[in-house]
Formats: C-alpha cells, sequence, structure tokens
C-alpha cells in the first residue's frame, strides 16, 4: 500500500514537472516566434503612441502577407542591428515617395494625415522606393528619426520583427492601433482597394 502511494506521488510529481516545462516552451515560443509584449520609448510617435504605451507586436502575419501601407510596424534600426524603431509605413517598394510644404505624396497623390503631430517641417526629395524596401515616417514628424534621416533611410523588409496591433497598456487606451491609410482626394490606396 505504501508502495503505491509513493508510486502514485512520484508519477504526480513527474506531471507536474511536465506540465511546467511544457508552459515554459509554450510561452517561450509564442513570445519569440508569435507574439511579443514591446513598450514604446519616446516621442517619435506621438499623438498615436506615447512614451511607455505597451503594445502587442504580431511576429507572424509578415510570413504570410506582405507589409501594408498604414501599418504600424518594429523594425531593426539599420545602424545598429540590436536596436528597435516603432514608425508608420508610408510607402512600399516601387511606391513613389515625396514629402514637400508639409505634405506628403504617394504615387504623386496627397496623404490625409489626421494622426499627425504637427506637419512635417523636413522634407524628402522625390524617389522611389526600391524594392524590397519599405519607407516610414514617425507620426511625431518633427521629432521622429525615420526614412527622411540617411542613417534609417529605406528600410529593408528582412528588418521587421513585426507589425503593432494592439495597445495594452495604459489601460484608458487599450485597444486596436489605427492604420487608415487616405489619400486626401477621398480615393483608397491600393492596399485598401486589394
Amino acid at each position: 500500500m505504501d508502495n503505491e502511494r509513493k508510486s502514485k506521488g512520484g508519477n504526480e510529481a513527474v506531471e507536474w514537472i511536465e506540465a511546467i516545462v511544457i508552459a515554459f516552451v509554450a510561452a517561450f515560443l509564442i513570445r519569440y516566434f508569435i507574439f511579443e509584449p514591446i513598450t514604446v520609448e519616446g516621442s517619435s510617435m506621438v499623438p498615436t503612441l506615447n512614451d511607455g504605451d505597451m503594445l502587442i507586436v504580431d511576429k507572424i502575419s509578415y510570413r504570410f502577407n506582405e507589409p501594408q501601407r498604414g501599418d504600424i510596424v518594429i523594425f531593426k534600426y539599420p545602424g545598429d542591428m540590436k536596436e528597435n524603431f516603432v514608425k508608420r509605413i508610408i510607402a512600399l517598394g516601387g511606391d513613389e515617395i515625396e514629402v514637400k510644404n508639409g505634405d506628403v505624396y504617394v504615387n504623386g497623390q496627397q496623404l490625409l494625415e489626421d494622426y499627425i503631430a504637427a506637419q512635417p517641417l523636413v522634407g524628402f526629395e522625390d524617389s522611389v522606393v526600391p524594392e524590397g524596401t519599405i519607407f516610414v515616417l514617425g507620426d511625431n514628424r518633427n521629432g521622429s528619426k525615420d526614412s527622411r534621416d540617411p542613417q534609417v533611410g529605406f528600410v529593408p523588409v528582412d528588418n521587421i520583427v513585426g507589425k503593432a496591433v494592439l495597445r495594452i497598456w495604459p489601460v484608458n487606451r487599450i485597444g486596436a492601433l489605427d492604420t487608415t491609410y487616405r489619400f486626401a482626394n477621398g480615393a483608397a490606396s491600393a492596399s485598401e482597394e486589394e
């Protein structure tokens, strides 16, 4: 009888250890390959994101779908691959991009950007975004180190860590992130038409 109890207790302990190990492995896989929480540092995305906001980053969807204009992405800063930046995708490979007189133009059409802090004071000369890269801007256009800066430039798609999809902190701002992308003339972007 005592042997049976010891055997049962030993099996139960092994089962608990197995369950804990499986839970840790599952959490590791989810965090590093599917979703990851990140905390915003800095003010380059104000008013959309504030310093200290906590986001959930979808790390898997770009394995099956291409990035879209308007997506808010986390990417490895080309100047230091250990550092991550958060910005909004404004243009994709093959798009023509220009920032002039405080307005952003993609393929010759002016963007309607009601999500920015203020119109940009720094422009960007008319260029075509190279294939395999994206052009990104911070929503705080006058306080953002983004694709207009030669140290960032056109960001290789391979540098994208994931898409920011949900704010989970602070509590009063919990919700999905607005990735609306419209032209001033009311036309939908190519990604919205697909």
